[in-house]
């Protein structure tokens, strides 16, 4: 039974046409997974459908939920009776989609019939569903671990008995293991209630493993649709294969992951035709004059198809067949390493980190407890764990942004040791020695500043001239007009290639990576993670990559510490640790990996 149809939804922003001409039909109890890069119109979907769009935006065509049907063009106002009950979102960060001022158990409240106290015995119920203790009703989201501030969200968004669950990336910002046990409380109760599920995500992923019906998105429109076994094994657009393609694998080290070129085109922007064709190295003029419509096309049986759950659709004047649709973009990344790809003989000593500690407070367990890592000069090491498992204070006692309690941070350069702790870590050649990138470029980056005046404000503090800018500019692969642009004007992706370089200005011997693409799209970051293994080649860099994506850090370094609760709980060549894990923990981390 459908339980959620859309017809003919277009949504029109100041700058254009955002998304053009969308059908959508969801059963009930049924996951469909919508994916593609950012700007290709998945969250304003979301939006539209229900009566959510932000101040500017419009959108015409229809939803229907079972018998009611709201005609977009009449605004928001009608989606008031049905929000809550019928349909509900929830969004990627709890950070924003919570208050931070009001106790959980009264958001969850605001949610239910009547506004009842924090502690009534339906809050309290709906707590209990999540898997939350009722003690979660009387305190903050700042109180509360990234997972549990998800687990609420999601208890708001569920109280009023929703028919429909849209999750707006629900998951991006959880680590692999919390990730995975959000994702299993919503499947048991998606099962529980018959509830339909849209789950708008860019990790491949999660769709495979999560939907029964995967849609493709790019640029406004949907380029190709199926169930969710067969979409990204036997892809039938280009786009959805280069999306495949650029997916880290776990198993096996590439030496390039292919990426797609380019990037979505923005909204007033997409060209006439296909809008993939600029892209595609498939495209041809035919592809360029005409927009594709979306069609049945062939399973993966050759049979072919009609309409229903089990169909086959793609827009697409050339789609792939069964032959060529394993390889079409991964051509570059043939001929990859599965070993230490760098050299069998260890480098030289770069950094040695001793018996570390870090507490921030007395009552609280520590966030460093006797850390000891070492690193060689061009070396690339990641550290892996979850969220709260030190990883990052770790990061920022390395660079002089956290003082450790105990311990010694050495720095060998020219075969000699230099022990550097406490407050001598925050001056002298610290920036020399390494330079940190963060996770989300846009907060790292002064949006008020232009690019070159960013980059020549850490020249300048590194003792460079300013006449490197467009030297540093062309190390991460951007043009030199971009040093008048400011971080507003880039995409994500180009705003990490300027934090990249910002970093590098100082020509630091060890560059630090703090989660640098768990905010990007999948074909953007696997051009993020070629650049990084270019730069190390180039540039003789040591890199300390810090993240919880397995698949990731198995693209770029050739050593691993694992970490839980601030300590060390194994280390070793990252092939061994892929092969063979030896604690419980790094197998729990290996198992969460989605699809595995």
């Amino acid at each position: 039974m459908s339980v959620l149809e859309v017809r003919g939804l277009t949504v029109t922003g100041p700058a254009g046409v955002i998304v053009s001409g969308v059908d959508l039909h969801l059963e009930a109890g049924a996951t469909v997974a919508i994916v593609g890069e950012s700007g290709s119109g998945k969250s304003m979907t979301a939006k539209a459908i229900t009566g959510l769009l932000p101040r500017g935006v419009t959108a015409t065509g229809s939803v229907r939920f079972g018998d009611t049907e709201v005609q977009l063009d009449q605004g928001p106002g009608p989606f008031d009776a049905l929000r809550g009950t019928r349909i509900s979102l929830l969004l990627q960060n709890p950070f924003t989609s919570l208050s931070p001022v009001h106790r959980c158990g009264d958001q969850i409240a605001a949610t239910l019939a009547g506004r009842p106290p924090a502690t009534h015995p339906e809050v309290l119920r709906r707590l209990d569903e999540v898997d939350l203790p009722a003690r979660v009703a009387t305190q903050h989201p700042f109180e509360l671990s990234g997972g549990m501030r998800q687990r609420v969200a999601l208890a708001a968004s569920l109280a009023s008995d929703p028919q429909v669950l849209i999750g707006d990336e629900p998951t991006t910002a959880l680590d692999v293991t919390t990730q995975r046990d959000v994702l299993d409380l919503l499947a048991r109760i998606q099962h529980e209630r018959t509830m339909a599920l849209l789950l708008i995500t860019h990790d491949l992923g999660v769709a495979r493993e999560r939907a029964d019906r995967i849609i493709v998105m790019y640029a406004g429109r949907f380029v190709e649709e199926g169930p969710g076994g067969e979409v990204f094994t036997t892809p039938s657009h280009p786009y959805t294969a280069g999306l495949r393609d650029s997916e880290p694998p776990l198993e096996v080290r590439l030496e390039r992951l292919a990426a797609i070129p380019g990037s979505v085109p923005h909204a007033g922007e997409v060209p006439p035709g296909c809008a993939f064709a600029p892209r595609c190295h498939l495209a041809t003029d035919d592809c360029r004059s005409a927009v594709p419509v979306l069609a049945p096309t062939r399973t993966s049986t050759g049979a072919s198809t009609n309409d229903g759950d089990v169909s086959r659709r793609v827009a697409c004047i050339h789609p792939l067949g069964a032959d060529d649709a394993s390889g079409v973009t991964r051509v570059a990344a043939e001929g990859g390493a599965d070993g230490d790809a760098g050299g069998a003989a260890r480098p030289g000593r770069l950094l040695e980190v001793r018996g570390l500690t870090r507490r921030f407070r007395p009552e609280q367990p520590p966030a460093l407890d006797g850390v000891s890592i070492e690193l060689g000069a061009g070396e690339a090491v990641g550290v892996v764990g979850e969220s709260g498992s030190g990883k990052t204070t770790l990061a920022r006692c390395l660079v002089g942004l956290e003082r450790a309690d105990s311990g010694e941070v050495c720095w060998h350069v020219d075969g000699a040791g230099s022990t550097v702790g406490g407050a001598a870590a925050r001056g002298g050649h610290v920036a020399q020695r390494a330079q940190i990138v963060f996770q989300d470029p846009a907060s790292a980056l002064n949006p008020r500043m232009t690019v070159g005046t960013a980059l020549a404000e850490a020249l300048r503090a590194g003792g460079r001239p300013r006449s490197e800018v467009a030297e540093l500019l062309g190390l991460v692969g951007l043009p030199t007009e971009y040093a008048a642009r400011r971080p507003a004007a880039l995409s994500g992706g180009e705003q990490q290639r300027v934090a990249i370089a910002r970093a590098l200005a100082p020509r630091p011997q060890l560059l630090i990576c703090d989660e640098p693409v768990s905010s990007l799209d999948v074909s953007v970051q696997a051009q993020i993670l070629n650049l990084l293994n270019t730069l190390r080649e180039r540039l003789g860099l040591a890199l300390l990559f810090i993240t919880h994506d397995l698949a990731v850090v198995r693209q770029v370094v050739t050593r691993v510490y694992v970490m839980q609760n601030g300590e060390v709980v194994e280390a070793g060549a990252m092939d061994a640790l892929v092969a063979a894990p030896a604690h419980d923990y790094t197998r729990r981390l290996f198992a969460s990996v989605p699809g595995r």
